[in-house]
């Protein structure tokens, strides 16, 4: 993910499937016309971003637990925050870290994506007015803490 000073973000998602033929390759443009369909519709929408559904743990998540960690501590120049999150890895788990930032308007510069196994170990710079203030930073945090636990 990449931010311009312009304010734009370039996102680049690589998807993979095993080879397509005849029907298959026919019903995968379909999937792909839908999904740049409903993409672009939510990209454009405006208001609060919908709830995050939960979905399943998996079994391996569910057999290796990893206590879920957020930290938030300023860079090296102190102009801009690091934010590392540690949990167990799920479906719709950047959406639901996306869902809190945007509510507390918490910019996004910059993101580092690990996942390990069942593990995430995200980091993210971030700036924003309410990182000024202590208060609203343990806010932040606990909300963070909230959307990541399973």
């Amino acid at each position: 993910m990449h931010t311009t000073r312009a304010g734009y973000a370039l996102d680049t998602f690589q998807v993979t499937s095993p080879q397509l033929e005849g029907e298959d390759a026919v019903q995968y443009r379909d999937l792909i016309s839908l999904v740049e369909t409903q993409l672009c519709a939510a990209v454009s929408a405006t208001g609060a971003l919908p709830e995050p559904s939960r979905g399943r743990l998996s079994r391996r998540v569910k057999s290796f637990p990893v206590t879920p960690r957020v930290t938030l501590r300023p860079d090296e120049r102190a102009q801009r925050w690091l934010l590392a999150i540690s949990a167990s890895d799920r479906s719709g788990l950047l959406y639901a870290i996306a869902r809190v930032l945007a509510r507390h308007h918490v910019n996004l510069q910059l993101a580092k994506i690990t996942t390990l196994g069942e593990r995430v170990e995200d980091t993210f710079l971030v700036d924003g007015s309410e990182l000024q203030h202590n208060r609203k930073q343990i806010e932040i945090e606990s909300e963070l803490l909230d959307a990541i636990s399973p």
